[in-house]
């Protein structure tokens, strides 16, 4: 008569054993894992708002730790261009033992903008880790308001 478990290799019982040995570490011990400093991300975009009202585009990028100096912003065929480096360091102290990372990494996003920008007169300008990007529109572009004469009778 078989027995109530499936048909194993024999190597089968010490991988299950194994891993009952490692539940039950776990268990007594707490997960290792979970006691190592979790990585920083490699990869990293800012968060952007991006809005439009009738005479400029605004677009305001999240850019904590980041030296304004280290951001460039370029107009490139209809895209707005943000690039730089961010660069993070973290420390955890503990009772026995002292631990920092240190992250450096180049970042990028690439924003569609509307047609009728004047590109010459994009401005920008940071404050608390936030840019903040300018970009008005062409005059030619803004909306125009036509007064309706009243009806002239002579």
């Amino acid at each position: 008569m078989r027995g109530l478990l499936p048909w194993m290799p024999e190597a089968a019982p010490l991988r299950l054993f194994g891993e009952d040995l490692d539940n039950l570490m776990i268990r007594l011990f707490g997960n290792p894992e979970a006691r190592v400093m979790k990585p920083i991300e490699e990869k990293w975009a800012p968060r952007v708002d991006f809005e439009e009202t009738d005479k400029e585009v605004l677009v305001k990028a999240d850019l904590p730790g980041v030296e304004p100096r280290e951001v460039v912003i370029e107009v490139i065929d209809g895209m707005l261009i943000l690039r730089g480096v961010r660069k993070v360091e973290r420390e955890e102290k503990e009772v026995n033992f002292v631990r920092t990372e240190r992250f450096v990494g180049e970042f990028y996003r690439a924003l569609p903008l509307p047609g009728g920008i004047d590109v010459e007169k994009i401005t920008a300008r940071s404050h608390h880790g936030v840019i903040t990007v300018i970009i008005p529109k062409k005059p030619e572009v803004l909306p125009r308001k036509i007064a309706v004469e009243p009806e002239v009778h002579e």
